[in-house]
């Protein structure tokens, strides 16, 4: 089995949560997606390895892409409850994921966007996952 069959619902769970971003900041370019991911994947590696300190903050559509992955992180993680637009909690049977799981989908999704953007533009990941989600939005 691939890494992306065994993290199949984590890495489109991540997505979900890039692409509801994109949805509401059309404007938003796949470098801007990359940084929030980048910045995600420092975070949780502190915590995987005990490390402590602070990142960078980030500013700006990047911020609000981190926000929105993190959320659906910490949920993938066990450790929040997950809620739609009207604030109702989503009750879904899932196994909690480890911080390592959510490391490697985070890097999966990085190395995604670096290849999808260097083969079409400065939207191209998001122009490409956007087609797995139009029912959806």
């Amino acid at each position: 089995m691939t890494f992306e069959e065994e993290y199949e619902d984590v890495l489109q769970n991540i997505e979900f949560a890039i692409m509801e971003a994109y949805q509401e900041q059309e404007e938003l370019i796949d470098a801007e997606v990359l940084t929030a991911i980048e910045w995600l994947i420092q975070s949780y590696g502190r915590e995987v390895t005990g490390r402590s300190g602070s990142s960078r903050p980030l500013r700006g559509i990047s911020k609000e892409v981190a926000a929105k992955v993190k959320q659906m992180c910490e949920w993938r993680l066990g450790r929040t409850p997950l809620s739609d637009e009207d604030d109702e909690s989503v009750d879904e049977e899932m196994t909690p994921k480890t911080p390592e799981e959510i490391v490697a989908c985070l890097k999966r999704i990085q190395s995604s966007i670096k290849f999808w953007t260097k083969k079409g533009g400065r939207q191209g990941y998001l122009n490409y996952i956007e087609q797995f989600f139009l029912e959806e939005f």
